[in-house]
């Protein structure tokens, strides 16, 4: 029978919707692994992490687990907070979980914010603090100056280009007249070492810190009262990607725009990750965390 050149048109027709519904059923939004992240299957996900900031660490992680589980093949890369701006903003990382601002890292953002995405605002409530064992004898930074030798007159910070110390050095320092104590800084994970120590042996200690933080209920330490508001005040921590990130993964971006958390619930993310398991177990930490919060990947996924 001779084939109508109409009849051909609606066989190609047809052909070619019965190929999209096979290639709708094998990929669309499932991706590889089972996930449904879609653009994500195959894909290499690079997140720059802020060496000790154990919430962006924590939040690194729970993401890096999401994107896995949407098919894509995650790399951590850790560096401090400048090497990791300048790396998200020239794409050699795609996301990073631990802009602080508007104060804490607001010379990155003048520096680099105009060649990166601000994705989300995930933690609204995230204050800078001084902190001391909760024995101390002084209950305010306008107390230390007087007292300053109590402390071994120093104030033990974290990392030398963290927003953190640069604030202790330039806000808090002058402002409360401690030019007779030293910043003693090397990294996050000395300072808490120093904080238990002090704590184990009963002796007095003034360290940087910021709230939400293990630390707080794994130690008895209290925050110093800030009568100026040197330190500022609380902030904000944001999601940021290289530019085109919401292009080149949509699905990831429509996630991460309904990412939230509680201080109750970032608090006992960090007590598993690196309390529990110091920091040595942290994809397992995610997987034992989300098993105990299991309404939270609905709440990514479905808003």
């Amino acid at each position: 029978m001779k084939i109508g050149k109409r009849t051909r048109i609606s066989q190609l027709i047809a052909c070619f919707a019965t190929a999209s519904l096979a290639l709708t059923a094998c990929g669309g939004d499932g991706g590889a692994g089972g996930g449904d992240g879609g653009e994500m299957a195959d894909k290499e996900i690079t997140i720059g992490v802020f060496s000790g900031w154990e919430e962006g660490i924590a939040a690194s992680y729970l993401w890096g687990h999401i994107f896995e589980e949407a098919g894509a093949e995650v790399s951590y890369q850790t560096a401090e907070a400048g090497p990791v701006f300048a790396g998200v903003s020239r794409g050699q990382f795609d996301i990073s979980f631990d802009a602080w601002l508007p104060a804490t890292h607001k010379d990155y953002w003048k520096q680099y914010g105009d060649k990166l995405e601000d994705i989300v605002t995930w933690f609204d409530n995230a204050p800078l603090t001084i902190a001391v064992n909760k024995d101390a004898p002084i209950k305010s930074l306008a107390e230390l100056k007087a007292n300053a030798d109590k402390f071994k007159n120093q104030i033990v910070g974290i990392e030398p280009g963290a927003g953190l110390t640069q604030i202790t050095k330039e806000d808090v320092m002058p402002q409360y007249g401690l030019s007779n104590m030293k910043l003693v800084t090397s990294s996050t994970p000395a300072m808490l070492a120093e904080l238990k120590s002090a704590v184990d042996k009963g002796e007095n200690i003034v360290v940087t810190l910021w709230r939400p933080h293990w630390a707080y209920s794994a130690f008895p330490i209290r925050d110093l009262e800030d009568p100026k508001d040197a330190l500022g005040a609380p902030e904000e921590i944001h999601a940021f990607g290289k530019q085109g990130f919401s292009e080149e993964f949509p699905t990831a971006t429509k996630w991460l725009k309904n990412f939230k958390m509680t201080d109750e619930q970032l608090s006992s993310l960090e007590e598993i990750m690196f309390n529990k398991n110091n920091g040595k177990k942290n994809e397992a930490s995610v997987e034992e965390w989300l098993k105990d919060n299991p309404d939270f990947m609905s709440s990514i996924k479905e808003g």
